[in-house]
């Protein structure tokens, strides 16, 4: 008895040891055995974005807060990205050619109305994420895009529109090894 409860201990110890000291840490939701799962990575390049290449990047993170199931990273120098983000003189837009893969223009008309480049960026970052316009609507809306007026600098999908995003790359979630089970042996 006093030797399973040692070993126990033992086993308690070092898995908080090890999760002090490095292990990596998982922020996505388990999977139905109880196993955490890693997001969808998608990767956008924004470097033909211009000056609105801090919006794209708060537009991008502001998604990574927002939904575990899907994560947007900048791709690396000569990397093909899923998202190519492009500045313009037209309307926003996105043209998505599948889920997770298209081009966004950040229009300058729309900003030169008085639209927010962050909310134009979540915007248009969200129909690549395969969600439709919902026009009209109220600010709480990310979705509901420009109708919901230039005074409107939400840039925060609404829980319907995570939930449907969460929905959308269910199935691409990537299932991680579970971390073995400790047996209270330590080796060198």
């Amino acid at each position: 008895m006093h030797v399973r409860t040692l070993t126990g201990s033992l086993s308690t110890a070092l898995a908080v040891s090890l999760s002090l000291v490095g292990s990596p840490a998982v922020a996505a939701s388990p999977d139905a055995v109880g196993h955490p799962l890693a997001a969808r990575v998608l990767t956008y390049d924004a470097s033909g974005s211009a000056e609105f290449r801090s919006a794209v990047d708060r537009g991008a993170a502001i998604w990574n807060e927002s939904v575990d199931a899907v994560e947007l990273q900048p791709a690396a120098t000569g990397q093909r990205a899923n998202i190519r983000v492009l500045a313009d003189n037209g309307w926003p837009r996105a043209l998505p050619t599948t889920l997770g893969n298209g081009t966004v223009y950040i229009g300058r008309q729309a900003v030169d109305q008085g639209y927010n480049t962050v909310r134009i960026s979540a915007h248009e970052l969200g129909h690549i994420l395969g969600l439709p316009d919902r026009k009209p609507g109220p600010c709480s809306s990310l979705m509901s895009g420009s109708s919901a007026g230039t005074a409107c600098t939400n840039p925060y999908p609404d829980a319907a529109e995570k939930a449907e995003v969460e929905e959308n790359f269910a199935g691409a979630l990537a299932g991680r090894a579970p971390v073995p089970a400790l047996t209270g042996v330590i080796v060198d």
